[in-house]
């Protein structure tokens, strides 16, 4: 992750205090990673015995197979969460962000129906421990009780998941110190030969004593395990080391001999399997512990929420999902974000399946399906990673696929024989999502190509001449396209419509790029669209997909700044600009560090106020006066004014000088937003497929969804739509 805001130079050069400071960091983000990532983990002891025991597997009720199931769950978290995902696919990040992003990208289309099961499963595990200590409750009143506690967990999410994990992260390590300290007490008192169990031996009795029953019966050992891909879906909010630290040390340990007294507990009460966790908590600590186990269940679906907001935020990188309002809640930690729309839709969403069902088998059937898919998907994914993107020997990569391909197979095929049994719900819930994701990306090229095939030739733009034909007004035109080259048709359309354009044009393109970050000094790419006279230019925009796109007015001037450079240096490259034919295309990056440079713009600040209202008011009124006004009525939303000024300069060229000054008064007069307002209508001869994805699917989407100006925080009082018609 990139270092806090405000990090000192002089720490960065001592690297004791440096090493010092991430190792407390890491710690910090290792106890926060309790609260948000290993809840759900942590909470599977609520259910695993009694889901692994229900059905064909009741006629097997006997110590071995309690050591059996034992086994089969320390060898699962062993294999699995610990050497598979903690030691081997944690390195699989990118620059620290979240994952591998070809990884990341294409697990999250599989992933979609696992937070609302998990959700269902644990708070309904969580309050079944009433059903069987008191008489007072009905089944629909612990119904209830868990959808108010469901609304409850969500209705928290807008305070962010530093202040959720510090908030959270007590109750886990309460409950992991219970769950810990019972399953001690539980081994020690009803059945120590238990530890034999860690012998893969009693795997093998298992299996030639039940057979198919057994296999089946992998469906609830997998719950052991359902939780572990948040350690990944989850990396961007923390770091790699900070989950490795807390994992390794705590919740590994915890859960070995939660499960191993849970299953010494049973091999001496083989009656109590129905209920297996509560009935194996001894008498004096019942209450205590059913509370906490209540609230860490609680606390256990929060992974898979934070998880589901990160993936949706990539997805819309990816141009894969619709745009929603993502809302970064910390400063320091980009990854740790909010998304309201899919909040509430999982709410909404989870509270049917838990009314629905009102079984945590079934909705176990279905979460450990979700699961296992995304962690089986994850093998044959990070296979690729090995060899393509650590450049590994493909031996390598062969015998990591088959090793944890064929464990995790033997799974999947179980968890496969539950669908008719609330397997099928992750299916038709990915096939939603799915849906939804394919339509939006197919009408999102479609409308990408129109825009591509209908480019405006640069000789109709030349053969206007600088004027364009039409009257050149005060200020600056920003008009936003997805075309990194070329000029888009909205342009002929604003031009044949309305008589009047601004003197400077900037053809403005914003595009996400496969990575975290983009560095401030990478964010620019300048070019020129025209010769010198008609001030047209072309800046390309390029943001990480975890940068944040803040309203805050710093992007007209950072603009304005990467356009006076380029002018400045283009002057020392003179054939640039001789052909006109090869003017769009070329480009430079421009370096933010630049601008201090002492041939830049001299830049001052002066505050907004009504002063400057009533100079610009005593001219003819520009989109700058027109701005200052509505400040004025509106105080909050008023703004920090930024001036330019030309450097006393005398060997500057007088074109270069003319074009500044043309560029600086152009930006005092104001800057509008161009962006079109378009319509896609698949053509008349297109097939009823393609009619129905773009007329209905991908229609209802875009008017339900945010609108680019919003997803660009572009000011609302600045923007002009153009209205177009794409026929796709």
């Amino acid at each position: 992750m990139e270092p806090e805001s405000g990090t000192s130079s002089s720490s960065s050069r001592n690297p004791s205090h440096l090493s010092w400071v991430n190792l407390s960091r890491n710690l910090l983000l290792a106890y926060q990673s309790f609260g948000v990532v290993y809840g759900d983990l942590s909470t599977s002891p609520l259910y695993v015995y009694t889901s692994t025991f229900k059905g064909k597997l009741d006629d097997y009720e006997n110590e071995t197979a309690i050591f059996g199931v034992f086994s089969l769950i320390f060898w699962t978290l062993t294999l699995i969460p610990l050497l598979k995902y903690v030691f081997i696919l944690l390195s699989a990040d990118d620059n620290g962000e979240g994952g591998t992003f070809a990884l990341y990208s294409l697990l999250c289309r599989h992933a979609r129906s696992s937070p609302l099961l998990c959700f269902s499963t644990a708070v309904l595990s969580a309050v079944s421990g009433l059903e069987h200590n008191t008489d007072k409750l009905t089944d629909g009143e612990l119904l209830l009780i868990a959808c108010v506690i469901l609304v409850g967990l969500f209705a928290l999410q807008h305070c962010g998941t530093h202040r959720v994990a510090f908030m959270f992260a007590p109750i886990v390590i309460i409950w992991l110190i219970s769950i810990f300290l019972i399953g001690l007490y539980n081994t020690i008192h009803w059945n120590p030969k238990i530890v034999l169990a860690f012998s893969p031996h009693y795997i093998i009795k298992f299996f030639s004593e039940t057979g198919e029953e057994g296999w089946i019966a992998l469906g609830g050992i997998l719950l052991s395990i359902t939780g572990t891909e948040a350690m990944f879906a989850d990396l961007g909010h923390f770091t790699a080391l900070s989950i490795r630290l807390a994992f390794a040390t705590v919740i590994y340990p915890c859960l070995v001999v939660q499960y191993m007294g849970q299953a010494a507990y049973l091999s001496q009460n083989l009656s109590s399997i129905d209920n297996s966790f509560y009935k194996s908590i001894p008498g004096p600590v019942y209450w205590p512990v059913f509370v906490i186990a209540t609230l860490a269940a609680i606390v256990g679906s929060q992974a898979v929420i934070t998880a589901t907001f990160s993936i949706i935020k990539q997805c819309h990188a990816l141009g894969c999902f619709p745009r929603v309002k993502v809302v970064h809640t910390s400063k320091h930690i980009y990854g740790q974000i909010y998304i309201p729309e899919i909040n509430w839709i999982l709410m909404i969403l989870t509270l049917a399946v838990t009314l629905g069902f009102r079984d945590t088998t079934w909705i176990g059937n279905a979460y450990g399906l979700a699961c296992m898919t995304v962690i089986f998907i994850t093998t044959w994914l990070t296979a690729l990673v090995i060899v393509f993107v650590w450049q590994r020997n493909i031996i390598l990569a062969a015998a990591f696929l088959v090793f944890f391909g064929f464990i995790e197979g033997v799974y999947l095929t179980s968890a496969l024989c539950k669908v008719p049994q609330g397997g099928w719900v992750p299916l038709v819930l990915s096939f939603i999502f799915l849906t939804v994701m394919y339509v939006w990306h197919y009408g999102t090229r479609k409308k990408y190509n129109y825009d591509l095939h209908n480019k405006v030739s640069l000789k109709w733009l030349l053969g206007l001449g600088p004027s364009l034909g039409i009257v050149r007004v005060p200020g600056i035109g920003l008009i936003y396209s997805e075309l990194a080259t070329g000029v888009p048709a909205i342009f002929s359309h604003f031009v044949t419509n309305l008589p009047a354009f601004h003197e400077v044009l900037v053809f403005v393109c914003v595009k996400s790029v496969p990575v975290p970050y983009v560095s401030p000094e990478e964010r620019f790419l300048i070019g020129r669209i025209c010769p010198r006279p008609y001030r047209m230019y072309r800046c390309i925009v390029r943001y990480g997909y975890k940068d944040i796109q803040r309203d805050n007015g710093d992007f007209e001037n950072l603009l304005i700044q990467s356009i006076a450079e380029f002018i400045q240096m283009e002057a020392t490259e003179p054939q640039s600009s001789s052909e006109s034919s090869s003017l769009d295309g070329r480009m430079a990056v421009i370096s933010s560090i630049t601008f201090q440079s002492t041939t830049s713009l001299i830049v001052s600040e002066v505050e907004d106020s009504g002063l400057n209202h009533s100079i610009q008011s005593s001219k003819s009124p520009t989109l700058q006066s027109l701005r200052s006004a509505y400040a004025d009525e509106n105080p909050q939303l008023r703004r920090r004014q930024v001036r330019f000024q030309l450097p006393p300069s005398p060997g500057m060229d007088l074109e270069v000088r003319q074009e500044l000054l043309d560029l600086i008064q152009a930006k005092e007069a104001g800057v509008a937003y161009i962006m079109g307002h378009s319509y896609v209508k698949a053509r008349r001869s297109s097939s009823f497929f393609k009619k129905l994805v773009i007329d209905v699917g991908y229609s209802f989407l875009r008017k339900n969804c945010r609108g680019p100006s919003v997803a660009l925080n572009i000011p609302h009082i600045s923007l002009i739509e153009v209205g177009i018609i794409y026929y796709v």
